[in-house]
């Protein structure tokens, strides 16, 4: 990792992406967006990650994790650990998959509360940023988030588990 300044950090690898949201996940407090192609190598089925994770969702039954993936299908296979996550807390985390509209976005990005956020460049790049203290970016990556949220909707390959 490189560093610009105390708060933004330049993400120079695919490994160093999959730490920054490692260290997001590490630090919410209320709330963590998440848009990925299809979650497959970038560390939500890592024995750390669950734990984190499932400490987050413990802790205040208001807590939010919401997911959104163009592909949820490979989820099942690759992301067991996620899986058991969304069936014991259905009620405050969710996977939505994307609608075909909007399968042209490339850029997978992470928001945690209102001032975190991990961003890739391209789903095939390796290149991103990690901000640790920037409101506004954080504002906009949700505001996205919650944009492409509003039109996707839950995939039966990932709604069936959260019964």
């Amino acid at each position: 990792m490189d560093s610009d300044t105390q708060d933004r950090i330049n993400l120079l690898s695919t490994a160093e992406y999959v730490s920054a949201l490692d260290t997001l996940c590490g630090n919410i407090k209320n709330s963590l967006y998440v848009f990925d192609k299809d979650f497959i190598n970038c560390g939500f089925n890592s024995a750390s990650r669950f734990e984190l994770l499932k400490n987050f969702l413990l802790s205040n039954p208001k807590n939010q994790l919401l997911l959104l993936a163009h592909d949820t299908r490979p989820l099942a296979q690759y992301c067991p650990r996620l899986i058991i996550l969304l069936q014991k807390f259905s009620h405050n985390m969710f996977i939505y998959q994307t609608p075909k509209n909007l399968q042209h976005l490339t850029e997978p990005f992470a928001v945690a509360d209102q001032s975190q956020y991990a961003r890739r460049f391209h789903f095939d790049g390796s290149r991103g940023i990690l901000a640790l203290n920037d409101g506004a970016g954080a504002s906009l990556l949700k505001s996205r988030f919650m944009e492409m949220w509003a039109v996707s909707r839950p995939n039966t390959s990932t709604a069936t588990f959260s019964l």
